[in-house]
């Protein structure tokens, strides 16, 4: 008989304790939810039947109710049920699947608090769970204004401190937790009108400094036109200000951020703002530096400041004019009451300088006066050359000598100018206008270094002027070479022989001279130019100088001047330095003189430069 009780009484035993856990966990039998997660969870210490009402039968059916948190969490089911993921949603988008509460917080037999990351709706898991609507591609749906929000979000500066672990706004900061409601509607915590309050739960001193400006003003007032934290720095994407695509980033704010409302002419219209000040900033040094790149450069925020936008009529206001000294001794180092600001925000027919007025007046006609006349004397030059073409030697004879025309210090002082010339021309055009096709070949440069490679190349063409004259201090022959390129009234009547000649009504050129008219317009105008856009751009270079000290008209006059004559010089150099270097028949492919010293042998015989039977070379003094 020991044998069977050893065997009958553990199994009794088995079955009496599968029966006891029966009766703790009877769910247990038929349901697989693990026991001890379930009761790690928040709802662990709540039993089955508390949520599946109905479920108490032992052969309950299939098909109960569904579970209603509602039972305990009334107060949430409230705000969620009014909100667009409730019965407006259900209004509003009638075809498309709400979420439900297991939708956001997980599974309800394994959900975590919402402060542990494992949550679903944790801060940093509320793009995930949000993105499992939100994060389509697809056309939004009719009442939803965004697509691909989750997206935009994740590349954000809020979303980047969420991830690394620190305070950031995620989705229900802003939205809220249950009950979010459309961007259009008053009570939405993202409806424009309680756009600055959302924001100024994390950035308070920046909202109530905006609340005082006259942008903050304007919202609270019911303008709807007057932007609010969201209209400058993105929904979603927000970016920090030192990032390169954020439109608050200092290039990005005239463009991106104050142009699309300043320059827009239905609310300057309304509101009766000025137009000018979006295009007269772009036009100004600091606009052309912004565009160029330059991210160490006023732009708008810089004087009316960022958050805190007061009236220049405010005497808060940074750009009061009691607080202009200290607002753009900002950047201006010593800035005081001598500083000369000027007009403000004035385009060029509007100016009230009266001396940039009188530069532009007389320095326009005259650049198309002087380029139209150079292009009609250089065409009747080359008509004529071609019509009758001088039989071409491309050898000397053996028994001349050229005379060296340029010696070589005049090649060192030529060759310094040209490269800076040219260097100058192309880094000055760029800034100037810096979202032309050619200025994108200096995209290894930013704006700065294109700026320096600019004050090097003046710097270089100031040195080789200097160089210039320090030649002709020293040297007498030097002199003796400048002294031909004296104006005398003999130039006059080799030009009027010359066009007589080019247009056929006299039979020979004129008499050869060694320097004629066309070389002292090269010599003077060059000359000319060197000596303006060096003054006019020492001016720029050094502006808190001449801020400081000189009068107030002076900035935007040398700006105007250094450009216009920047343009003239150019033009003067394409058409008519250009041609008789290069173009002209006489010396095509490329007058050497600059190279070699000596000119073309048909140019040199033009000119009376060639000497027959001379025994030799060195015969020839040099400076």
């Amino acid at each position: 008989m020991r044998k069977p009780l050893t065997i009958v009484v553990p199994c009794l035993l088995f079955v009496f304790q599968m029966a006891g856990a029966e009766d703790e966990n009877p769910c247990g039998q038929c349901h697989e939810v693990d026991p001890v997660h379930f009761a790690e969870s928040p709802h662990g210490g709540i039993d089955c039947l508390d949520c599946h009402v109905g479920a108490d039968d032992r052969r309950h059916k299939r098909g109960l109710d569904p579970v209603d948190c509602a039972g305990c969490h009334a107060e949430i089911a409230d705000e969620q049920i009014i909100s667009v993921h409730g019965s407006q949603g259900r209004q509003r988008m009638s075809d498309l699947e709400l979420p439900s509460c297991s939708g956001c917080h997980g599974e309800i037999h394994v959900m975590t608090l919402t402060t542990e990351p494992s949550s679903p709706v944790h801060a940093s898991r509320q793009g995930e769970t949000c993105g499992v609507c939100h994060g389509s591609g697809q056309p939004a749906p009719p009442g939803v204004h965004t697509i691909r929000p989750i997206e935009a979000y994740t590349a954000s500066v809020h979303a980047a401190a969420v991830a690394d672990g620190q305070h950031g706004a995620a989705c229900s900061d802003c939205h809220s937790t249950h009950s979010p409601l459309p961007a259009s509607d008053p009570g939405s915590r993202v409806h424009r009108s309680n756009v600055p309050a959302t924001c100024g739960a994390c950035h308070t001193a920046i909202t109530a400094q905006f609340e005082q400006s006259i942008h903050g003003l304007a919202a609270a007032n019911g303008v709807g036109d007057s932007p609010v934290c969201t209209d400058c720095h993105g929904e979603h994407r927000i970016l920090a200000a030192s990032a390169d695509g954020s439109p608050v980033s200092a290039t990005n704010i005239p463009i991106r951020v104050c142009g699309p409302c300043h320059s827009n002419v239905r609310l300057n219209e309304k509101y009766g703002l000025n137009m000018d000040q979006v295009p007269s900033y772009e036009d100004s040094f600091h606009g052309l530096a912004a565009r160029g790149g330059v991210q160490r450069v006023a732009n708008c925020a810089s004087c009316h400041g960022v958050h805190f936008i007061l009236p220049s009529s405010d005497p808060d206001s940074y750009i009061h004019p009691d607080n202009l000294a200290a607002t753009c001794g900002k950047c201006h180092a010593g800035a005081g009451s001598r500083f000369k600001i000027g007009p403000v925000h004035v385009l060029a027919d509007t100016t009230p300088n009266i001396v940039a007025h009188w530069i532009r007046a007389i320095y326009i006609p005259l650049i198309w006066v002087t380029v139209i006349g150079m292009l009609l004397h250089n065409l009747l030059d080359l008509g004529k050359k071609t019509r009758d073409p001088a039989p071409r030697q491309r050898k000397a004879p053996e028994n001349c000598v050229i005379k060296e025309r340029m010696s070589r210090p005049f090649r060192i002082a030529h060759a310094i100018a040209a490269v800076s010339f040219m260097v100058l021309v192309f880094t000055g055009f760029a800034l100037k206008y810096p979202e032309s096709w050619w200025a994108g070949m200096l995209q290894f440069a930013d704006g700065e270094m294109r700026g320096l490679i600019h004050r090097i190349a003046g710097a270089g063409l100031i040195g080789a002027c200097f160089f210039h004259f320090g030649h002709l201090i020293v040297s007498a022959r030097a002199r003796s070479q400048i002294a031909a390129f004296l104006p005398r009234f003999a130039d006059f009547r080799e030009f009027m022989h010359r066009t007589g000649y080019n247009l056929g009504r006299r039979a020979e050129p004129p008499a050869p001279v060694r320097v004629g008219y066309v070389e002292k317009i090269e010599y003077w105008a060059a000359l000319w130019g060197t000596v303006i856009t060096a003054l006019t751009g020492l001016l720029l270079w050094f502006e808190n100088f001449t801020l400081t000290w000189l009068p107030g008209w002076v900035p935007e006059a040398a700006t105007v001047l250094h450009f216009l004559e920047a343009i003239l010089a150019t033009l003067a150099i394409l058409v008519w330095h250009f041609y008789f270097v290069i173009f002209d028949p006489a010396v095509y492919p490329m007058d050497m003189t600059w190279l070699t010293g000596k000119p073309p042998f048909e140019r040199a015989e033009e000119r009376g430069e060639v000497v027959y039977d001379a025994p030799t070379e060195q015969q020839d003094n040099r400076p």
